[in-house]
């Protein structure tokens, strides 16, 4: 019997370590939009972001230009909402975001901007990532307007 619970166990633990590895590894595959990116400024700052091409994303860059405040949520992230919801069409069930990512979370319809390393969610959608450590800046920001734009190459 003490055999079979730790077989058991094993089985469990060996499948949620495959899955956590697969799921990260589809992550770090995503294709970038290679001809455009994502020009973030504020003061007299300018950050840039390479962007994932994915529905979600292409939408998010039909309404840029946007400039907005960002606010703090949970000393994690900067969040603001677009001016509607945007696709959920072909998106994975969630995501493992980390520092520097771009992502919406699609049952709020904020975009978030993780400044911090965060857990696997459900319902949040990777949109691209900032380069260059510039979240560290970005991070920072008070409650001045900032400004999204395409930047196309």
């Amino acid at each position: 019997m003490k055999a079979i619970f730790v077989t058991t166990i094993l089985i469990v633990f060996g499948m949620l370590f495959w899955f956590s590895n697969n799921r990260k590894k589809a992550q770090q595959e995503q294709n970038t939009i290679t001809d455009m990116k994502l020009k973030i400024s504020f003061g007299d700052t300018e950050l840039t972001a390479t962007l994932y091409d994915n529905p979600t994303s292409r939408d998010l860059i039909s309404m840029l230009p946007i400039t907005t405040e960002l606010k703090d949520y949970a000393s994690n992230e900067k969040i603001f909402y677009p001016e509607r919801k945007l696709t959920k069409d072909g998106a994975p069930g969630g995501y493992d975001p980390s520092k520097g990512d771009i992502t919406y979370y699609a049952p709020w319809g904020d975009v978030a901007i993780f400044y911090k390393d965060f857990s696997y969610s459900s319902g949040l959608i990777g949109l691209g990532r900032i380069e260059n450590n510039g979240i560290e800046k970005l991070r920072l920001v008070g409650s001045q307007p900032v400004t999204f734009e395409l930047i196309e190459e």
